[in-house]
């Protein structure tokens, strides 16, 4: 569904599972270092072009990356904003779990401590039967 700018928002499911493979990750790793062109980023990696091309293709329609075509050679960069959403969907459940283990960390604190049971002097501690048994064969 196009946004007020004209450009189509992007599920939140579509981003993870982009980025879930590992040539998409690795690709997304080396763009975060700037553009490249297609044949530099399908370089590092033992597949046809048209495989990456498809990589690419899932990258792109996850608002992952844009590309555009100078000359002859295709150009990819990280898409400005292109990965907020999951940032903001992961910050969001870190603050949500950092608070519950906060406080579990004061439920833990103000517990009492474990007392360890001590043996009442007044008892006779039982002592486990040591004496043994012997076969018939062991008599003779």
């Amino acid at each position: 569904m196009p946004n007020s700018l004209g450009a189509v928002e992007v599920g939140l499911g579509e981003v993870f599972r982009a980025l879930a493979d590992p040539t998409r990750m690795a690709v997304v790793e080396r763009l975060s270092i700037g553009p490249a062109s297609t044949t530099e980023l399908a370089r590092p990696f033992a597949m046809a072009l048209p495989s990456f091309l498809q990589h690419l293709g899932v990258l792109e329609c996850a608002g992952i990356i844009i590309s555009h075509k100078t000359g002859r050679v295709r150009v990819n960069q990280l898409a400005p904003g292109g990965l907020h959403r999951a940032a903001d969907w992961l910050a969001t459940h870190r603050n949500h779990w950092e608070r519950r283990l906060d406080q579990l960390d004061e439920l833990l604190m103000g517990a009492v401590p474990p007392t360890i049971p001590t043996t009442n002097p007044t008892t006779t501690p039982i002592i486990p039967n040591t004496t043994t048994t012997t076969t018939t064969k062991e008599r003779s």
